[in-house]
């Protein structure tokens, strides 16, 4: 499959099922193209992630066997640009607290010294991207 370089995000905020919402969604979008595929749902204070490598549908099953709740959530379809393709690497990315989920598209150039200098402070990473260095400094 030819790269197209594309790639989404986006939200939902209401009263049905976030996931299911963003499930729905991600399945109407993935003809623009990824590699990895993600979503985050926001349940009262409770941030839970659900991200692969592969194909939307490789992210439903992964979800059908952990299901996720709330009405809240973002949903990422991602060509890797920063940090190799890993399910680690794939969006969206949680603060070391649990309270922040972000997805990002674009290159922090100073990711480097960011990292260094969170991980200096004790923030610890479970991936090569400049997301999770974001979404730590946030």
């Amino acid at each position: 499959t030819k790269k197209k370089n594309k790639m989404a995000f986006f939200g939902y905020v209401g009263n049905k099922s976030a996931s299911d919402t963003l499930k729905d969604s991600l399945l109407r979008l993935e003809s623009l193209g990824y590699d990895s595929v993600g979503v985050a749902v926001i349940d009262g204070s409770n941030v839970q992630v659900r991200k692969k490598v592969g194909h939307v549908r490789d992210l439903l099953g992964y979800i059908a066997q952990s299901p996720m709740t709330g009405n809240r959530g973002i949903a990422h379809l991602r060509w890797a640009t920063h940090g190799g393709l890993t399910d680690d690497n794939a969006h969206p990315h949680i603060s070391n607290n649990g309270k922040i989920a972000l997805v990002h598209n674009g290159v922090v150039e100073n990711e480097g010294k960011i990292r260094k200098q969170l991980s200096e402070k004790g923030y610890k990473f479970s991936s090569e991207t400049d997301t999770e260095v974001l979404v730590n400094l946030i």
